[in-house]
């Protein structure tokens, strides 16, 4: 009988226990959702948003150029958050608070939208927030070691053929046409019969070392001289092997002809808008072959800029439309002749383009 009484009891102890589990899963569940006793799905309601940017006073309103923004997201009956960044990010969080980054330079004004969801009820807000983003070098060159550039980030294009502009030099790596030497790149451009050709000079370019997407190019050079000569500093789109030109996009942030003495020209080739059409702007300066100034690109999803010694004198509109949203690389090169440099003066002897540095910004 003891031992029935026993089983009894065990019988009764584990019913107890089961008992008291479905309770606790039941309570659990009640107090955790977001949904009517009647099954019904109650949607989110009360949404909160804030947007705070880091560093952000009086002097500073638009932050302290990091571009960190604290966001605070709060709704009534919500589970979960989806939130579209204005600038093609999106997060999807069940915790309403986070920190995000903003990384394109410049003051910018960023429209954010933001729904709360449970169970496929949702309810929706937006919020606008301005964030100052200061500019961060992200690659050089200072061209402060004497020698031949640093080959851990130019390439040679080698040759002659008149790349597609029935140029007339042919293009070395020798220290006659190309050196770094006094804290100067100098590209040395030479009338001499080399290999077929009646001149020479030298193209350095970036591919496979170093491209980006959008930023701002610095580049103060003292131009080379002579009816003839075509000095430039421009960039290809990195797919160019695959895509060809002009599909890969060009973009010619600085382009000098002898032959029209200080007169600069920013220019982009896009499919249909190439050869002699394509999109261009151009400034006169002074003493473009004689004196350093500084010549610069502001390059972004919507617009590219280009200055000279900060002042701005072509704009174009850019678009998902053009090729120009994805990594390009940069040349530096100095040309004679051709579809652009145009006739070359017969006493022409040499010329040098000098680059102090170069400079990529975010």
């Amino acid at each position: 009988m003891g031992n029935t009484m026993a089983l009894q009891f065990s019988k009764n102890k584990n019913c107890l226990f089961l008992l008291a589990l479905t309770n606790f899963f039941l309570l659990f569940s009640c107090s955790g959702s977001n949904n009517s006793e009647d099954g019904t799905v109650t949607a989110p309601s009360n949404l909160m948003v804030s947007a705070t940017v880091a560093g952000a006073s009086a002097q500073n309103p638009n932050g302290d150029g990091s571009g960190t923004v604290n966001f605070n997201i709060s709704a009534t009956n919500a589970s979960s958050y989806k939130i579209l960044l204005g600038n093609g990010e999106t997060k999807e969080l069940t915790n309403g608070s986070f920190t995000y980054n903003y990384t394109t330079a410049g003051t910018n004004t960023y429209v954010i939208y933001v729904s709360a969801y449970n169970s496929g009820q949702f309810v929706s807000s937006t919020v606008s927030v301005t964030v100052f983003v200061g500019s961060v070098l992200v690659w050089s060159d200072e061209f402060n070691t004497n020698g031949s550039p640093d080959s851990s980030k130019w390439g040679y294009d080698l040759g002659a053929g008149g790349w597609g502009n029935n140029e007339s030099q042919y293009y070395t790596n020798r220290p006659e046409n190309i050196i770094v030497q006094d804290g100067l790149l100098k590209i040395k451009t030479l009338k001499e019969s080399f290999s077929g050709s009646n001149y020479t000079s030298a193209r350095i370019l970036t591919k496979d070392k170093f491209s980006f997407k959008y930023g701002r190019v610095e580049i103060r050079a003292k131009l080379a001289l002579g009816a003839g000569t075509w000095s430039a500093l421009w960039m290809l789109g990195s797919n160019i092997s695959t895509a060809g030109w002009p599909a890969c996009g060009e973009i010619d942030m600085m382009e000098h002809v002898g032959n029209d003495l200080n007169r600069i020209h920013g220019t982009l080739h896009s499919p249909g808008r190439s050869g002699n059409s394509p999109d261009s702007g151009k400034v006169l300066i002074s003493n473009a072959a004689t004196e350093f100034h500084v010549y610069s690109a502001e390059w972004s999803a919507t617009s590219i800029k280009f200055y000279v010694d900060s002042q701005l004198f072509y704009t174009f509109v850019n678009s998902a439309s053009f090729p120009f949203n994805q990594n390009f690389f940069l040349i530096i090169n100095c040309a004679m002749g051709g579809n652009f440099g145009g006739a070359i003066d017969p006493n022409f002897v040499a010329s040098t383009f000098e680059v102090d540095y170069i400079r990529v910004y975010n």
